[in-house]
């Protein structure tokens, strides 16, 4: 398996290659095209109850695609959101990955849901993470360019929720609020994640959570709309 990924950062395309027998899973939804010859399988992904928990608490689709080649072939995905995509390579690890942010990756990867904490009495706001373990290729996607940061042992670096996408199992991290109750309510920042290295994480320059609070005041009601 080999790929390249095109259109960076605003609009990314990835383009997966498979041999004959290869495979890869991939989010409901994010398929844009395959070629001939290549299988697709819809199935709930680790069982009913593994895809019910990674579909109510993860925020992801209940159902994957699974792509195998008969023939040599490719198949090409790309996220909902304009942004960018990004391939890690995880070798016996585990990967942290944000909801909504998990595109693609290899069949022998075990993909989980983990609450990361952090919710609370003002919004029921929280960290859902999807747990991506084992060995091969991972995609992420974003909502604007992804940034990435490696950490030092014992430097902290501090995240909106909203902007992680992912981050490794070496990084330690806590969910809290941005300040004091004043900062937590009118700051508009809301929860942080705190990380400490080692390790890396990848951030979004877009949040969704901004881009809606933004938008949804915008919208016509029926008080104001002709």
């Amino acid at each position: 398996m080999h790929h390249e990924i095109d259109h960076r950062p605003s609009f990314a395309l990835v383009t997966v290659h498979l041999n004959a027998g290869e495979a890869i899973v991939t989010e409901a939804g994010s398929m844009v095209s395959y070629t001939d010859g290549v299988e697709i399988k819809t199935a709930a992904n680790g069982g009913i109850l593994g895809s019910l928990k990674r579909s109510v608490l993860g925020g992801e689709s209940f159902f994957m695609n699974t792509f195998t080649a008969n023939t040599a072939g490719h198949v090409t995905l790309a996220p909902p959101l304009p942004g960018d995509v990004v391939n890690h390579d995880i070798e016996d690890e585990t990967l942290y990955v944000q909801s909504g942010s998990f595109l693609a990756a290899d069949p022998s990867i075990d993909i989980d849901t983990k609450f990361g904490g952090g919710r609370t009495f003002f919004g029921g706001e929280g960290l859902f993470l999807l747990k991506l373990t084992g060995t091969g290729d991972t995609f992420l996607s974003s909502y604007g360019a992804i940034q990435e940061v490696e950490l030092d042992a014992g430097e902290k670096y501090i995240v909106d929720t909203g902007h992680v996408v992912a981050f490794e199992e070496t990084a330690n991290f806590t969910v809290n609020k941005v300040g004091g109750l004043k900062s937590t309510l009118l700051s508009g920042e809301g929860l942080v994640v705190t990380f400490t290295g080692p390790g890396r994480i990848w951030m979004q320059t877009r949040s969704e959570d901004a881009f809606l609070s933004w938008l949804i005041p915008q919208l016509p009601t029926n008080n104001n709309s002709n």
